[in-house]
């Protein structure tokens, strides 16, 4: 990606404006296409004001690159997705919003609701023909206390066809209500984005906020306690993953430990800031609470119980062959598939992809303290079990170099909204590597300092397609155990 079509953002991930290039729709194309067939990622991709801006997430150039080109609302364009699938669920959020149309593209049914937000998008399914085709139909009421979506499966018998997913019922509109931020309530907002990913999405939006305040850097005290939050909410849900994915192959050992496990790890982080979810650590310019080295010890000993007894269970339930049958070969997206259709995270580490922000885009604490990018090979739900089963080690090995030896904690003025001003006519993005995956926050602000646009891109966004492919061919009785072992988010997607 050169100079002339994008503009490289800084290290913080800043850029002006009037600095990105704005193609003409025919080069605009062209040079995503090749950027995606090059190995790049689509980290966002919107409209705002006349204008379609394109994040680029290079791995190999450990940067960002945004590009844009001139583009009215309601107008028309040639589809990226026949050339670069990956652009297949942000083209149709594009339309859905904004009602630009990218012809050609092959499926443009809205990927959260109809009209201005009116309904759910639950109509116009693929259909199949057939005397033995048949449709079932699940949700989105589902059994259990989990958030509402729509799954229309057309098989041939036991064998799924096609899985279509319809979501859109926990939308809530979150990125309208950050137009015209920051405000005193933004904050509580970001961590209610994905409540499971609180400090994920709280993280990259206080880097943002630092970025276009023009915070030089943060003290190491605040870096580190940051990234032990991050730690601990992805062994909390790695962990409750794994004893779900227990559950429901009937291995009832790991599954009721898992459960009691997972509960440990929340209480930790609610001793460090007295949220289990980490509301109020992460705050832009710093973090919320007085973490002590006390507090750190306390951590530190509760982990090594924690840390025997979740390995045990895990030995337990990866060591059993009724567990191996159910997992190994079900539900497999190939690497080509995964790079093709732009998978992030666990999904796409599981699919041999090399991919992890704190590895290729390091940023806080992980700029010095590495941690091993997890592999493993098949796409299967074995492999996105054993992804999760890599990362709590490494988290927890992690954890217990940051835990060791807190640097000080700083008493700085934390930055406070609306009386912090923020660079005008600026873009902004933020890269942080959630638990489930990658997660992109984008921000442009007008000539007040305020957001005109903030794009959030949870990884679930990118991995609901995977699901889907990863049903293709798949017997209809192993969709729980697939589902789970991608364990997308509903509110994260709704947005």
């Amino acid at each position: 990606m050169n100079g002339n079509t994008f503009l490289k953002l800084n290290e913080r991930g800043l850029g002006c404006l009037a600095d990105i290039p704005c193609l003409t729709m025919e080069l605009f194309r062209t040079e995503l296409i090749s950027a995606v067939k090059n190995g790049n990622r689509a980290g966002a991709f919107f409209h705002q004001d006349g204008i379609l801006y394109a994040v680029m997430i290079s791995d190999a150039d450990h940067a960002v690159f945004v590009t844009s080109t001139a583009l009215d609302a309601g107008s028309s364009y040639p589809a990226l997705t026949p050339d670069a699938p990956a652009f297949h669920w942000f083209e149709r959020e594009l339309f859905e919003q904004s009602s630009i149309k990218p012809e050609g593209h092959p499926w443009l049914k809205p990927i959260r609701f109809t009209g201005e937000g009116a309904e759910p998008a639950v109509t116009d399914y693929f259909t199949m023909k057939g005397d033995s085709a048949h449709e079932v139909a699940v949700g989105p009421v589902h059994a259990g206390v989990i958030e509402p979506g729509h799954f229309r499966f057309q098989c041939m018998g036991e064998d799924v066809y096609s899985l279509e997913i319809s979501l859109g019922y926990q939308h809530r509109g979150i990125e309208k209500m950050l137009t015209g931020g920051p405000r005193k309530n933004t904050l509580s907002i970001m961590e209610t984005i994905a409540g499971d990913s609180s400090t994920a999405h709280a993280g990259a939006y206080c880097m943002l906020v630092e970025a276009l305040a023009g915070l030089e850097e943060n003290s190491a005290g605040t870096e580190v306690r940051r990234a032990i939050a991050w730690e601990l909410e992805r062994i909390a849900n790695h962990t409750g993953d794994l004893g779900a994915l227990a559950g429901d192959v009937a291995f009832l050992p790991t599954q009721s430990y898992c459960g009691r496990l997972r509960g440990d790890v929340l209480n930790m982080t609610a001793h460090l800031c007295g949220n289990r979810f980490g509301r109020g650590l992460m705050v832009p310019g710093g973090v919320g609470c007085a973490i002590s080295q006390e507090h750190a010890d306390e951590i530190l000993n509760r982990m090594k119980t924690v840390e025997e007894q979740l390995n045990d269970a895990l030995d337990l339930m990866f060591d059993a062959p009724t567990v191996l049958d159910r997992f190994e070969n079900t539900g497999s997206v190939s690497t080509e598939t995964a790079a093709a259709i732009g998978v992030v995270g666990v999904a796409a580490r599981a699919s041999s992809l090399a991919q992890d922000i704190r590895n290729t885009h390091p940023y806080g604490a992980y700029r010095t303290c590495k941690t091993p990018v997890a592999s493993a090979v098949g796409g299967d739900v074995m492999a996105r079990a054993e992804i999760r089963r890599q990362e709590i080690r490494s988290s927890f090995a992690l954890l217990n170099e940051l835990l060791k030896e807190l640097p000080p904690q700083d008493s700085g003025a934390k930055l406070m909204p609306g009386k912090t001003a923020l660079r005008s006519n600026m873009i902004a993005v933020s890269l942080v590597e959630g638990w489930r995956g990658e997660i992109c926050h984008t921000a442009i602000t007008g000539a007040d300092g305020t957001f005109a646009r903030y794009k959030v891109v949870d990884p679930s966004f990118h991995n609901w397609f995977a699901l889907a492919m990863a049903l293709r061919g798949e017997q209809i009785s192993n969709f729980p155990i697939c589902n789970k072992s991608f364990n997308l988010s509903y509110c994260g997607h709704d947005l």
